[in-house]
């Protein structure tokens, strides 16, 4: 995961937490869940501006953005963005 997405995903904790506690949590549950999902099928995503996917997370308002290195036989998290912010910074 890039330093931007762990950031990205930390500050997202804290806001969630600070609102109802145990909610940052459940947001950091769910992102976990969505990664291991694209772990174990990383193709089956869309392309959303190539070379990057993405996954959406259905409980809260925020999109995995991921990238494929085939010849590594790697998966980056780029970013945990929120849906509300403006979408050039998810890259």
């Amino acid at each position: 995961m890039s330093s931007k997405a762990q950031k990205e995903m930390a500050l997202s904790w804290l806001w969630y937490e600070e609102r109802e506690e145990g909610l940052g949590d459940r947001l950091v549950a769910a992102i976990m869940q969505k990664l291991n999902t694209i772990a174990q099928h990383p193709e089956v995503f869309s392309i959303k501006q190539n070379p990057y996917r993405e996954m959406k997370i259905s409980v809260f308002p925020f999109v995995i953005v991921y990238k494929i290195y085939k010849r590594k036989k790697l998966i980056e998290t780029v970013s945990v963005f929120h849906t509300s912010r403006n979408p050039k910074g998810k890259y």
